[in-house]
């Protein structure tokens, strides 16, 4: 559920109003959702913007179309709008945007997963790279995949070893060696060449 106070519905209608032509309401939608890159995006929305798939919510004088694949990251969001000298601030909290950290007692992969998306993977974006998990073996073993600049790249030993292997091995209990199952040899656009 998305809570919107009654100044941010005030606001969003007087936008409405000046905006004019086809707009039939607001659109709510996340971007980069479960990263720390997360954030909202708002927009006027026409009726052929939507694809049907949007949840709806009835406000006084408009409606607040939330972007379906967005409606996940955005329970619980709240959107308030205070008046200031300048004019005002809108402000929208969506405590669950950057994803949710597994809980105690998670499964390894999950708890890979979710350090890949919310620290190495936005790190390794600065050179176009990612990195994704392949496999974790019964032993504890971490295979991992990388991808962009990091496919090829002559640092990528440097990167696994004294920067993912030892976050991973920090944080998840259980883990024993994390491993590269990466044919370097194919990588297209490697950020340093080898």
């Amino acid at each position: 559920m998305i809570q919107i106070t009654e100044s941010a519905q005030s606001h969003f209608r007087r936008l409405l109003e000046t905006q004019g032509g086809d707009a039939v309401g607001i659109r709510l939608s996340a971007l980069h959702a479960g990263t720390p890159k997360a954030d909202v995006r708002l927009e006027f929305a026409e009726q052929g913007d939507l694809d049907g798939k949007e949840w709806a919510i009835d406000c006084e004088g408009f409606t607040l179309f939330v972007d379906g694949d967005s409606a996940g990251w955005l329970d619980g969001a709240e959107i308030d709008y205070r008046s200031n000298a300048t004019g005002g601030e809108l402000n929208i909290r969506a405590p669950k945007i950057k994803g949710v950290a597994p809980k105690e007692g998670a499964s390894i992969p999950e708890q890979v997963r979710w350090l890949l998306d919310s620290e190495i993977n936005p790190q390794l974006a600065a050179h176009k790279g990612h990195v994704r998990l392949e496999e974790v073996s019964a032993d504890g073993v971490v295979l991992l995949r990388f991808g962009g600049g990091c496919h090829g790249c002559g640092m990528v030993d440097v990167t696994l070893k004294q920067g993912i292997e030892k976050t991973l091995m920090a944080k998840v209990p259980g883990i024993t060696a994390v491993r590269d199952a990466t044919d370097h040899s194919s990588g297209e656009a490697p950020y340093i060449a080898r």
